[in-house]
């Protein structure tokens, strides 16, 4: 106890005595200070008060655009509706289908070991190349032409033409994927003659097998989609008949000239 009274008698006198000395420090130091700081404000106003002008101006630029954004997005969503979507993506489809019979989709890859030294470090040649409709003697181009119409009868007309069109689709779809894996995959792997020709033949399947394959596939999941609808709100007729009659402003029970007759 005694030496901690001794320490607090000591650090006491020690702020007493450095306590007049900073005092005047202080006193000559304040005017210096507030001196610097109003030197430093008309330095830094002018750049402020361009700083907040260009804040100001970027907050109106910004609502300007996030309006201009909420038309373009409303009528956008007007005219752009799920079924007019789909029907895009059905007749792009069907286009990508009649695009794809006239690609390369089947080659013959022949292995390096039927050249000289040093050709292997190159890609090997193809021969046999064939296009996609060449397989089935070009029968997916009408089917991709009826989608493609298909696409524009949603496009345009809704209802009941819309759903067969949805429907025919669908059925352009099936047969195109059906085609494509019955017809062009075998005939696509299969070697042939090429063979017994040449030592190590492989067969390929080039970027018109991938296209018609991902047409035949858009078509089916775009008519599938429209049948969906996942973006079709139903309403019930019941629940929209009661809100119509809550609306609906009630009479009177009697008027005053009845009440009053009958008292």
């Amino acid at each position: 106890m005694g030496f901690s009274r001794r320490v607090d008698r000591l650090a006491n006198r020690g702020l007493e005595r450095a306590y007049p000395p900073l005092r005047r420090a202080w006193g000559i130091a304040l005017p210096a200070l507030l001196a610097a700081a109003a030197l430093a404000w008309r330095g830094l106003r002018p750049l402020l008060r361009w700083l907040f002008l260009a804040l100001a101006f970027a907050e109106a630029a910004l609502r300007a655009g996030g309006r201009v954004a909420t038309r373009a997005a409303t009528a956008a969503s007007e005219a752009v509706t799920p079924r007019r979507a789909i029907g895009v993506v059905i007749a792009a489809t069907g286009a990508l289908l009649v695009v794809s019979q006239f690609l390369d989709y089947h080659a013959v890859r022949i292995a390096g070991a039927a050249y000289a030294e040093g050709v292997e470090l190159a890609p090997p040649p193809a021969v046999a190349v064939k296009t996609a409709g060449a397989a089935h003697s070009y029968l997916l181009v009408p089917v991709g032409a009826i989608a493609v119409l298909l696409g524009l009868v949603m496009i345009l007309r809704g209802g009941h033409a819309a759903r067969n069109a949805a429907l025919g689709a669908i059925v352009a779809g099936v047969v195109s994927l059906a085609v494509i894996l019955l017809v062009d995959l075998p005939a696509g792997l299969d070697v042939g003659a090429q063979a017994e020709r040449f030592a190590g033949a492989t067969a390929v399947l080039e970027k018109g097998f991938s296209a018609e394959l991902a047409a035949a596939g858009g078509m089916v999941l775009g008519g599938v989609l429209y049948y969906a609808r996942p973006c079709l709100i139903r309403i019930s007729l019941s629940g929209r008949a009661a809100s119509a009659r809550r609306r609906r402003p009630r009479r009177r029970a009697s008027s005053r000239a009845k009440v009053a007759r009958s008292a």
